[in-house]
């Protein structure tokens, strides 16, 4: 609610704003070793060194070293005027080495490959776990190497966020 203040429902002139967007927020409490997400359209991946298993989420994907989640959004976008709802905050430990990404849908719907389909959500997360375990700034060039030679000529018709963070 406090996000759709922020964008205003209406503009200087009382003409109403009928845009939304898809957003992921999340807050990270140092002190405490906490974070809270909140998503609107936008997954959340959390990934946790095997030996802190979340014991009230499924688990997504697994290797010998991380288990993968994804802490589903609101299906609803913020913003556009019309949503008044309050969007479910999550809240979770956080352990050293855990790693959390935040994205925008642009890169699993980048079109290109052999055959020009979408990358896909599956894929990006296969990804992502199969890099776990670079630092952060192996895990960003791969990220954008995967992209380039998987779009080749293909166009790129979406903005691209990808952001990872390891604790």
């Amino acid at each position: 609610v406090q996000v759709n203040k922020a964008i205003g429902e209406q503009n200087n002139k009382n003409v109403s704003i009928k845009d939304g967007m898809d957003i992921s927020i999340c807050c990270i409490d140092r002190s405490n070793n906490t974070i809270e997400y909140s998503g609107a359209n936008n997954s959340f991946y959390f990934l946790k060194n095997k030996q802190n298993k979340l014991l009230d989420i499924n688990v997504k994907l697994e290797d010998n070293n991380y288990c993968f989640y994804e802490i589903k959004p609101n299906k609803m976008a913020i913003g556009g005027g019309t949503n008044h709802v309050n969007y479910k905050t999550h809240k979770f430990s956080l352990n050293k080495g855990d790693v959390i990404y935040l994205f925008s849908d642009g890169y699993a719907d980048q079109f290109g490959g052999e055959k020009g389909k979408k990358f896909k959500s599956t894929a990006f997360r296969a990804l992502l776990l199969s890099i776990s375990t670079y630092n952060m700034t192996e895990q960003k060039r791969t990220i954008n190497k995967v992209f380039q030679e998987w779009k080749g000529g293909i166009e790129q018709l979406d903005d691209v966020c990808v952001m990872g963070v390891k604790i």
